[in-house]
């Protein structure tokens, strides 16, 4: 599956689409497929396997751009139940109804689940934007300016720079949120990721110098930044959830969340009081657990790389019976 048509790189998302497929079909050996929103509603019998091959990636294009986010929700659909078999301090009996999130470096998806199946208003990045199942923030990516126009420091309210001085991952080095195996993108002044340099960056925001106060101070500044963030996404997440057939029953929902910024999703959960459920779980469940020990990295890793562990999944339950 794929993402990044829609940048500047290209003049059209159907010329992003087919030149990055061209690019995967002469770099990657055996048989490419190339994932084709199989949950959609269009009828061509060349989609009917939810996958496509070059040859039929132009008359496709439509539905294999920025389909990454529903690979990502079918998997999760057809998986959500195995969660059940884990104990909970809840009284929810069934896990088929309730919200997927996923926060990655530069996008937020979300995708209403019922009856373990996705239900989706929009399937482009234009409808998508307008429904708010995708919304533009992230943990990694984000410039500041497009967080919050004006921000709280050492007790007062303070307008924000709306310049490229730094990112959110600034804010969530700050905090401690990213680690550094996640914390892969190139810094918005290209400098070191150190907490020193990241307050430095982050002062800027605000008009200062890092040197105009302590360390403690430019911290309690990332955690207001992370604080604006968050009320965001809650405030779309509850859209979601009232869109629910049954969103008044909570003590039935759940929300599952992915990406390398689902710590957030879980502090919004938490404070909706929905059971929350981790992507990264499902390594586990479905019995794929590494011997050395390392499930734990494994299934993280799985999370923040959602869509590629879903169209594997995908595909394979696809294979002939005696492929698998």
């Amino acid at each position: 599956t794929m993402t990044g048509e829609l940048v500047d790189l290209f003049p059209s998302r159907q010329a992003g689409v087919q030149a990055i497929s061209q690019i995967l079909n002469a770099k990657l050996n055996g048989v490419k497929q190339y994932y084709a929103q199989e949950a959609n509603l269009g009828a061509l019998p060349a989609r009917s396997s939810g996958f496509v091959p070059i040859q039929q990636v132009g008359e496709n294009w439509q539905y294999i751009a920025s389909a990454n986010w529903l690979a990502s929700a079918n998997y999760i659909a057809q998986n959500c139940h195995l969660f059940s078999t884990y104990p909970l301090n809840t009284p929810i009996h069934k896990v088929t109804d309730g919200l997927f999130i996923d926060i990655g470096s530069t996008t937020s998806d979300f995708v209403r689940l019922e009856n373990n199946k996705p239900v989706c208003i929009g399937f482009t990045d234009a409808t998508r934007l307008q429904s708010q199942e995708l919304v533009y923030t992230g943990v990694i990516r984000t410039p500041l300016m497009a967080i919050t126009q004006s921000i709280k420091f050492k007790h007062a309210t303070t307008s924000v720079a709306a310049e490229y001085f730094a990112t959110t991952s600034d804010v969530y080095r700050l905090t401690g949120d990213l680690g550094a195996a996640m914390d892969t993108a190139e810094t918005s002044d290209g400098k070191e990721k150190t907490l020193l340099a990241s307050a430095r960056r982050i002062a800027r925001m605000i008009g200062r110098d890092v040197e105009d106060a302590a360390l403690e101070s430019w911290i309690e500044l990332a955690h207001e930044f992370k604080k604006q963030q968050r009320i965001r996404l809650k405030k779309v997440a509850m859209l979601h959830i009232a869109r629910l057939s049954n969103y008044r029953a909570t003590s039935d929902l759940f929300i599952i969340g992915a990406g390398v910024g689902s710590f957030l999703i879980q502090e919004i959960a938490e404070n909706l009081g929905i059971v929350y459920f981790d992507s990264a779980l499902l390594i586990k469940t479905a019995g794929n657990a590494p011997s050395n020990g390392n499930c734990a990295s494994v299934g993280l890793m799985a999370s923040v790389c959602l869509p590629a562990v879903a169209v594997a999944y995908l595909v394979y339950n696809k294979l002939p019976a005696t492929h698998n």
